[in-house]
């Protein structure tokens, strides 16, 4: 049963990375090309030479990125699957359906949307040089590590809690104690890069709105479509039982 799952979840995965794509290239690529325009341009005007690309933008925007977002879908359809074959009838959310967005939203509020906000994604000339850029990449998924670990233990606390309070009123607590972990490790944390002078504040926004948008489109479509493929491979005695 969990090979057939992680079978289906790389095909989700698959289908989610193709669409992940097409929303990057309809709504990040325009927003990288005029980062990279900028970038361009300062480089001239302080009259550094430009740096020859190995592979050329018309690959990078094109072939580039579906591999990379097909290549992020299929890993992320595989390790969502095996997620959910252990949360599954353990969590007490009834149906595979339901599980499986429940486990999606986690997920792409755990990888995306709570590191976001502190170190959200960065267009070209936003930031320094490689050793920055190494040190935002380590911080980013040191944020990433804190919110799965706070993630996991409101989880169980609130599992605890249930016992002895109200279902809300354990969900209140168990909440609370995941906002306060994540706005410590955000206030200990250092900040993250900022744009350069000039550089266009309309860009800066589209394009983390876009890689925001990319994230979302992934995660929505491993959690609706895995859900279903679920569903349909579930013998009906087991959906029941464990519904």
């Amino acid at each position: 049963m969990v090979r057939a799952l992680l079978v289906r979840g790389m095909l989700v995965g698959l289908a989610a990375g193709v669409l992940a794509f097409a929303f990057a290239f309809v709504f990040g690529e325009p927003q990288l090309q005029a980062a990279i325009e900028f970038e361009d341009l300062r480089a001239a005007g302080a009259g550094e030479p430009g740096q020859a690309e190995p592979i050329g933008r018309s690959a990078q925007r094109t072939i580039g990125l579906l591999t990379g977002t097909v290549a992020l879908g299929v890993a992320f359809g595989g390790l969502f699957a095996l997620g959910f074959a252990y949360a599954y009838g353990r969590i007490g959310l009834p149906g595979a359906r339901l599980t499986a967005a429940c486990l999606a939203l986690a997920a792409f509020a755990t990888i995306t949307l709570v590191p976001f906000t502190k170190y959200p994604a960065n267009p070209p000339a936003v930031g320094g040089g490689g050793e920055s850029i190494d040190q935002r990449t380590l911080l980013a998924f040191a944020m990433i590590a804190i919110t799965a670990c706070a993630l996991v233990a409101a989880v169980r606390l609130h599992m605890q809690l249930t016992r002895r309070l109200r279902a809300w009123d354990a969900a209140l607590v168990a909440t609370g104690v995941f906002v306060a972990v994540i706005v410590v490790a955000q206030l200990i944390l250092p900040a993250g890069d900022e744009a350069p002078p000039g550089f266009p504040a309309d860009v800066l926004y589209h394009f983390r709105l876009a890689s925001l948008g990319t994230s979302a489109t992934l995660w929505l479509t491993i959690g609706l479509g895995f859900g279903v493929a679920a569903e349909r491979l579930l013998p009906p005695r087991a959906r029941h039982a464990r519904g």
